[in-house]
This record gives C-alpha cells, structure tokens and sequence, in this order.
C-alpha cells in the first residue's frame, strides 16, 4: 500500500491527497496559516500586503504562508490590481476545489447528506424521509449516500474530502413519542456511539456538534447580512438556537448553549409552554393532519405550502407571538443586536414569520432593554446541512468557528 493510500475497518482503501500534508502534519494547519485563511474566507478576496496588515504578520512570513497555501491548492491568485504606483496587487481568494467535505443532518423527519466546497456552496445532495429515524435505516442511507457523493467528484478531488460533519439533535432517543415512534423504538440510539458507527461506514473523520448550533454557525460564517452578536432560530421539526457573542458561536459549558426551544413561553390560553410546543413545524403538521389533510408534504423540499391557506395564517400568527416572546427574553440577558430567523420552510413562509414575528415584538414593552432587529436568515432549508459540512473546515484549516466538537 502506497503512502497516499489509508486502510479503513471494512477493508476499502480511500486515498488522501498528499498535497494537503507537509505543513499539514496530522491534517491539521499551523496557527497562521489557519489565521490567514480565515481571513480570506471571511472578505473573499485579500493582496498579501492586506493579509499582512490584518494578520499582523510580517510581509514576508505572509508571503511565505500564501506560497504554501498556493501549493497545496488551497487559495487562487485572482486578477492583479493595479493601483496608482509601484507593483499591482493580486488578490487571493480560497479555491472552491480546494478541500470538501460531506455534511450528515439527522433530523427527527428527515435526513440529508451534502457535499461542500471550500467556499460553502452546496454541489451535489442526497436526502430521506421518515416518521421517524431509525437508527438501521439512517445507516442504510449514510452508506449509499456518502458513496454516491464521493463517485459525483473526480478521483483528484475525491483525495480532498477533509471528514464528515454532523448535525444531530442531542439526545435524540428522548424525542421519539413527540415523533410518533412507538414506546423503546429509538432506545437504540441511546448506547450507540454513532460516530465511531459512520467513521467505520464512510471511512471519514467524523465531527459532531448539534445541529441547530452548527446551523448557527452557517449563518456566521456564510450568511449574507449578520453582526458580531446575534441569537438565533431555526424552526424545524422542532425548533432550536444558537447565539453568537463578539464575532464567535458560543456552544456553552455543555455544547448546548442556545436551547431555545426549551425556552418557557406564555400561549394564547394562559398557558406556559417551551417553545418547541409553540413554534415549530411539528406543531402546524398536528393542524394539519386534525383537519384530515396529510401533511407529508411539509417535509419535501420542493413544496410551497401556498395550498395550506388560513391553517398556514394560524400557525404563523402563534408561531410568531412565540419567537417574539423568546426574543425578548433572550435581549434581557444579552445585549444581542440582531435575531436571525431560519428554518426548514419555502423562503415566503420565512418572511411572512419574520414580519410577524416583528409585528408581535411591536407590542412589548422595552423599558430598559436595547431595540433589536429582527431578520432573516440567509442559508435557508440547507443551514444545518452547510452548517454540518462546515465542522471539518473549520477543525482542519480555520480559526473562528468555536464549535465544542467531537472528532473520532
């Protein structure tokens, strides 16, 4: 077996680029070089004389560091800027082609695998649907999927996939009732080490975060319009949070910072309800099957929900009146500047919540408390999925995600 070549438990070979050694003993890069590409995915484009000053390293040791990115195929050198005097610049900017990585969201209606660039952008996927996720069957998908995404690239690009990201709710054995699971059905999941199960399948490094807090990390590190201190909702099956405090996702002592869907909140009854209960998509699919309507088609990707009419106007209104209650409590314990909205629904459900959610903060009273705005996310129905995906990058080549990760 050659030097590029790598034995897997079940016996098949997986080949690993040797370019993306050397200073990349262990697969992990040098402080500085991670620095540097942090800096160039955070503003796109960078000239080495900008990474110098903004990495505060010398011009020289940022030349050096930008030849060795370069070699290892990590960064591309853009068109030279030429300015008004001396040499012209040339920008550098991450090769998309540069590393990949396959990203696994286990939700509790359904699962998918993606395959992602170096720069964040989605190029093939796999997905499934279930009541519920057996553990057999979400195996049975990995297995298939992982396969069919490795074969979408070229042997070249293949010895680029950097590991296996997951997202996954904790404790996923304790939803099974609210998933329609029969009793002890998902008691499985409980005592299995489910990563060392999907490195053994996939033959991938694998890493671990919840999935609502990788999908906050998406929105950070890829989103379009987000500041250095926001809080976060996805509304999926269930819903959850994540919070970013001065520019850094926060997991929290336990990895579970951000729980919102546990948050307490008041319901148009009188009663007290966590959030989960209120304003998660779960709760529209029991409308919508008490009025004798299947709601499968909640769950497919391509569905508008343009045909759900007043149960739809229902849900968003409760819905609503729930994040708002949430975000207000949220602002009282941090100064956060923005709540960033997101979830697994048609991009004009997401503004019609968003505005709702807006509308019902319009109500409450801020005595002491700082405005904040409320926005939507930009990732859409795939965060947790790029988010899942994003783990490897960052444990492997960047700095700033601060994901508490579990890498087998």
């Amino acid at each position: 077996m050659d030097a590029a070549t790598t034995s897997v438990a079940d016996g098949r070979s997986v080949e690993r680029d040797e370019s993306l050694r050397g200073s990349n003993q262990a697969g992990l890069r040098a402080h500085n070089e991670r620095a540097v590409l942090s800096l160039i995915r955070r503003h796109g484009e960078l000239a080495k004389s900008e990474i110098a000053r903004l990495s505060r390293l010398s011009p020289q040791t940022a030349s050096v560091i930008m030849r060795s990115l370069e070699a290892d195929g990590l960064v591309l050198a853009g068109e030279p800027r030429r300015g008004r005097v001396g040499q012209p610049s040339v920008p550098m900017r991450l090769n998309p082609d540069g590393a990949f990585a396959l990203g696994l969201k286990l939700g509790r209606r359904t699962s998918e695998m993606v395959l992602m660039d170096f720069v964040g952008r989605v190029r093939e996927s796999r997905a499934i649907l279930y009541r519920f996720p057996r553990r057999t069957e979400v195996m049975r998908f990995v297995e298939k999927a992982s396969v069919e995404l490795r074969q979408s690239l070229s042997p070249v690009h293949r010895r680029r996939i950097v590991g296996l990201g997951v997202g996954m709710p904790f404790e996923i054995w304790s939803w099974g009732e609210a998933n329609g699971a029969p009793p002890g059905e998902m008691e499985d999941w409980r005592s299995v080490d489910f990563g060392a199960e999907l490195e053994q399948a996939t033959g991938e490094s694998v890493f671990i975060a919840n999935d609502v807090t990788a999908a906050c990390g998406a929105e950070q590190a890829f989103g379009t319009d987000v500041s250095a201190n926001f809080v976060y909702f996805f509304v999926g099956a269930f819903v959850g949070g994540g919070i970013v405090m001065d520019g850094a996702l926060v997991p929290g002592r336990l990895g579970n910072a951000g729980a919102l869907g546990s948050m307490p909140v008041p319901t148009r009854i009188g009663e007290r309800r966590q959030l989960v209960h209120v304003a998660s998509i779960h709760v529209l699919e029991r409308m919508v099957e008490a009025s004798g309507r299947s709601a499968v088609e909640l769950w497919r990707r391509d569905a508008d929900w343009t045909d759900l009419g007043p149960l739809l106007d229902e849900w968003i209104g409760i819905a609503a009146e729930g994040l708002a209650h949430a975000i207000a409590a949220s602002i009282a314990v941090y100064d956060f500047e923005r709540a960033v909205i997101d979830g697994s629904f048609p991009a004009a459900v997401r503004a019609r919540l968003v505005d709702a959610t807006r509308q019902a903060l319009s109500d409450f009273d801020f005595q002491g408390l700082q405005p904040i705005a409320v926005t939507e996310g930009s990732i859409g129905r795939s965060a947790r999925e790029v988010g899942s995906a994003s783990l490897p990058f960052f444990a492997k080549f960047l700095l700033d995600h601060r994901v508490l990760l579990a890498e087998r």
